[in-house]
This record gives structure tokens, sequence and C-alpha cells, in this order.
């Protein structure tokens, strides 16, 4: 029975080593410099007469001979650490990306066949980063319930939009002071890592308003769909557009007039992206909700907002994932 890993996908070049390293340039150069160097100041000390230099002459000649050469073996061993970390990270960078190709071609091909389980492993591995930041918003904000998967608990605790109400009938997140455009933006943004005090701080505060714990949620739930296949949006450097048009959308404008929102260029993110949208309800369905809150969210937040703030709300993941999911969706045709 052959090896089940003779089965994997063939990567040509990725991780094979090709030659040995063995003696390279930087090291011939080296002992070029140091045979150079012993010569010189070797003669120099075998041509001193022998009373100069007292009982000294020998520990100076060493330090003069010996200890340049080593600075000199030093350097060229970092040069040549150097070299082989540039060369590991663009080794890494090739397989990641002929990892998503290969994934791209199996998914526009159509046919529906699952993607083979080593590209599954890949990808899967390169979503960790993500998968464990969404576990530490689980611990520290309350984004997810135990036990359903996408719920977000309100910010009083009790589930769905029932409410507790006042006795006079006044709706309890109505005592809650208004979200600081900067927390609704930071929020929005997600922390970067375990550490980030200030984001999971402003995420905090942005879940205490109703309708910004929506979005938040459904944001999340779209991001980390867009994990599994390997679809990040710091990998994302979209267009930007001008806060004048950020404004038409929040007032209703859409298609043509609004089409530089869709800044979005990277293809293979847009093809995984459609061809999910098409294969998958449980994103489409996921893709479309989240929308529909970033559209009432953001038509709430615009009045407030300065130009400044807007293009700072432009620059976050959310913000991100609005223009790669309206593209593929059709919002800006």
């Amino acid at each position: 029975m052959s090896d089940p890993k003779d089965a994997r996908p063939t990567l040509p070049g990725l991780y094979a080593r090709g030659a040995a390293e063995g003696v390279t340039g930087i090291e011939i150069a080296a002992a070029v410099i140091s045979v150079i160097w012993v010569v010189i100041s070797g003669w120099y000390f075998l041509g001193l007469p022998e009373s100069e230099g007292g009982p000294l002459r020998f520990l100076l000649a060493l330090m003069v001979i010996v200890m340049p050469v080593a600075l000199i073996w030093v350097a060229a061993l970092a040069i040549r650490a150097a070299r082989i970390m540039r060369s590991e990270s663009a080794r890494l960078q090739a397989a990641i990306d002929a990892i998503r190709q290969a994934y791209v071609a199996q998914a526009q091909s159509g046919k529906g066949q699952p993607p083979h389980p080593m590209l599954i492993k890949r990808l899967d591995d390169i979503a960790g980063a993500q998968k464990n930041l969404e576990s530490t918003l689980a611990m520290l904000g309350g984004i997810r319930q135990g036990g359903q998967p996408g719920a977000l608990p309100a910010p009083d605790g009790t589930e769905g939009d029932d409410q507790p109400a006042l006795s006079l009938g006044t709706p309890a997140e109505a005592l809650q002071p208004p979200l600081p455009n900067a927390d609704y933006i930071r929020a929005l943004h997600f922390p970067e890592t375990a550490e980030d005090e200030e984001g999971f701080a402003a995420l905090r505060r942005a879940l205490k308003d109703r309708g910004t714990a929506k979005l938040i949620q459904a944001a999340q739930d779209v991001l980390t769909l867009m994990s599994q296949d390997g679809i990040y949006m710091d990998d994302l450097r979209p267009d930007l557009a001008r806060p004048e048009t950020w404004r038409a959308f929040a007032q209703g404008e859409r298609g043509r007039p609004i089409a530089s929102l869709g800044g979005v260029r990277d293809r293979s993110s847009l093809a995984l992206a459609a061809g999910r949208m098409k294969q998958d309800p449980i994103f489409r369905d996921a893709a479309h909700h989240f929308l529909r809150r970033f559209d009432t969210s953001f038509s709430s937040f615009e009045p407030g907002a300065s130009d400044e703030e807007i293009s700072a709300f432009a620059m976050t993941r959310t913000a991100r994932a609005f223009m790669l999911l309206g593209r593929v969706a059709g919002t800006f045709d």
C-alpha cells in the first residue's frame, strides 16, 4: 500500500532547499580578507626589532592579528544568517501564495469537489492566529455565548431583542451615554493582539451600545467565516474612497455613484468570497446580514462624524469586510 504522504499536492520548488549551502561568496570573501590581514599584520610585527614592545609584544601582536579576524567572521556569519532568514521568509510567502492560488483554482473550477485535505490543513494553520483572537474576545468581551455560535449577549445580559424596560417604559439602553466616535471606530477594527488593552476597552464600551453590538456580532461572524478560506482583512490594501462618497452611501445612494467604496482589488480574495457566496448558504446569509447591519449602523454614525473620523472608519477591518462583500454582493453595481 502506498504511503498517504505520497498523495499530498506538489508545490514545485517551494519547500526544496536546492543545493546545499556549503561555502558561499560571503565565506570566501571573509577568508580572503582574513588572510590578507594576517599576512600584513604578521609581516609588520615580524619586522619590528626585538627591543620594541617589551613583555607585552606577544599579547599586542595576538590582539592586533586575531581580534580583527574574529570580527570579520562574526560579520560574515551575521550576513549569512540574514540571507538565510530572508530566503526562508520568501519561501514561506511563496508557499502561502501557492496554497491560496491552488484553492482559488479549485473554487473557480465549479466542479464542487472538496479541497485536498492538505490544503485545508495549511489554511487552518494560517487561520489559527485569528481563531486565538476570537477565543480571547469571547473571554474578555463576551462576543459569543457558549453553545450558540454567533449569538451576541445583549449589553444588559439578556438575549435577543427583549430588552428590560424601566417602570415608566424607558428602555435600559436609553440611560447609556452615547458611544464616542473614537470607541466606535476602534471597536470595529477589533483588538490587534491579546495584549491590546486599549482595543479591548473600546470593544467592551461598544458592546454596551445595542446597535453597535449587533454590527460587531455580524462582523465577527463574517470575519471568522472568511478566515476559513484564508481571507484576512489585514492582507487587503483597498483604494480608499472620499468621505463624501461614504456620506452619500449613508444617505441612501447605491450603485455606480458609490462604486469607489468597493476599493478591494485582491482577485484571490474576491474569487474565494464569490465562490463561497454561491455555494455556502450559511456564508451567504451571514454576509447579507452583515451588509444590512453595516448599512444601519453607519447611517446612524455618519451625521455626527467628521471627515477625518469617516476616513479612519474606512480603514477598520469591518469596513474592509464591507468593501469586499459589497463587491461580491453587487452593492456597487
